[in-house]
């Protein structure tokens, strides 16, 4: 199976699970890992906004719960007509696990609308290296 498609299963497979009782826009989240792993996450909101946790996020940490380091691809899957693109907490914490030249699928309902690098979407960050 191609890993887009992987991705995408993974991701479908999480969003209907999404705790989204105040927004009611679940986001499903999966990443590839530098082992060919997959993990998935779903946002997870709270009476007490903001401190619910988004779908990516919720990807990374199972990701690294399982032993991942570095995240090869990411895909996030959202309702609506409009990308769902990560937020930019999340995009800082994708750039904390990967390289500027990793993929970030977009996908909607109907599959892939679109693909960016960590540096499209998060030019000139501050990461780990920074700190080297």
């Amino acid at each position: 199976m191609d890993p887009i498609d992987t991705l995408f299963s993974a991701a479908r497979a999480v969003q209907g699970r999404a705790h989204a009782p105040y927004s009611r826009f679940r986001v499903g989240s999966a990443v590839l890992d530098e082992a060919g792993a997959v993990h998935a996450g779903c946002n997870v909101e709270n009476a007490a906004y903001p401190v619910g946790t988004c779908a990516e996020a919720g990807a990374i940490a199972a990701m690294v719960a399982a032993g991942g380091r570095r995240i090869a691809a990411i895909l996030v899957l959202g309702d609506g007509a409009a990308l769902v693109t990560p937020c930019g907490a999340c995009r800082q914490r994708i750039r904390e696990f990967a390289a500027p030249d990793t993929p970030i699928h977009v996908a909607g309902p109907e599959g892939l609308r679109r693909t960016f690098t960590l540096d499209d979407l998060l030019p000139a960050s501050f990461g780990p290296d920074n700190l080297a």
